[in-house]
């Protein structure tokens, strides 16, 4: 019978930060970055892109959305990208399985996501999500794995234990199910957490990036193969990321300045609502694309409880620091 584990196992067969530096030996070398899902989330692929980064750095990248979480991880063990964006589960599941990939950047630095329901709900704490419905995207989604987690840890017990039921949509449907009253609240990312306010008058009313604390919620991967033959250009994208935190942070409005190119399907309001809630989160937008050791093992926590991956790998076998490490010192902030 396929569930969670065995569908994750499937898909496995801004002007400052500009300043000039020194130009690697190669020059405008191809790169395909593959992200899971175009999301706000990765803001820090966009922005390198929108301030030329990459170019910067010697680097022509594409950032090509695989489709869902799992999906990155067979297109860099193809090699039809050199860098995947994604959880670093997915790396966990993939070298049980057999194959040796790294996380070498820290994408995103915590939990990104908010729970949304009517005004007057009464929801306000993760304990309020006893006996609730909670729509979500369709499995394998951090969607129902984050609250799944959540519940876990600040309750003790499993989504079934507190009589919590997931309703799971296709993209798009979370805000209208709550709307409608198939559900009490929804699990969202942005941008969903924004037209949900503005399109469904729906309100936040939970984040869970404050019940579950910093953590290296997506990271950018690659194997080991990769890294021995192209040590240049993870290096590149590692540099490319730093500058684009730093920038970042220095800058709020520089996610919101990627719309056009990166979201142009999506209203520039609902953008700029979208960035001010990853900014007010503390921890969504990285400083640096170092991977601690408790964030990392935060995350493997996160996906134990979540139920994504079924046994943790270590640290040392998992992450490749150089890199981010090379980048921060030298373009962080």
């Amino acid at each position: 019978m396929l569930n969670r584990r065995s569908f994750i196992a499937s898909g496995l067969t801004a002007g400052a930060a500009l300043s000039t530096g020194v130009m690697p030996a190669f020059a405008n070398t191809s790169m395909t970055v593959s992200e899971a899902i175009r999301t706000a989330m990765y803001a820090p692929l966009y922005v390198a892109g929108h301030l030329g980064l990459y170019k910067k750095h010697g680097l022509d990248v594409d950032v090509q959305t695989a489709g869902g979480i799992a999906l990155p991880i067979p297109m860099i063990l193809s090699g039809r990208s050199l860098v995947g964006v994604t959880s670093p589960g997915m790396s966990v599941n993939a070298t049980r399985e057999g194959a040796s990939i790294k996380n070498i950047a820290k994408i995103v630095g915590g939990v990104s996501m908010w729970a949304i329901a009517k005004p007057g709900s009464g929801i306000s704490k993760i304990e309020d999500l006893k006996g609730k419905t909670i729509a979500t995207l369709k499995f394998p989604s951090s969607t129902i794995q984050v609250p799944t987690y959540a519940i876990k840890k600040a309750l003790g017990m499993t989504p079934e234990e507190a009589g919590i039921t997931f309703l799971e949509l296709p993209p798009g449907a979370q805000a209208t199910a709550v709307k409608d009253g198939r559900a009490d609240v929804a699990t969202a990312f942005e941008w969903d957490v924004s037209v949900g306010s503005r399109d469904f008058g729906l309100e936040t009313v939970l984040s869970l990036a404050d019940v579950i604390g910093p953590t290296s919620f997506t990271t950018a991967q690659a194997t080991e193969e990769a890294i021995a033959e192209h040590p240049e250009e993870i290096q590149a994208f590692c540099n490319a990321m730093a500058e684009a935190m730093t920038a970042m942070h220095a800058d709020h409005s520089l996610l919101a300045a990627t719309g056009a190119e990166y979201f142009p399907q999506v209203d520039q309001a609902i953008i700029e609502s979208a960035a001010a809630n990853f900014f007010a989160s503390g921890v969504a937008i990285p400083t640096t694309p170092v991977i601690s050791e408790d964030e990392f093992a935060s995350a493997m926590s996160l996906e134990l409880g979540g139920g994504s991956i079924s046994e943790a790998l270590p640290f040392e076998q998992m992450v490749d620091n150089r890199f981010a490490e090379a980048a921060a010192a030298k373009y962080g902030a």
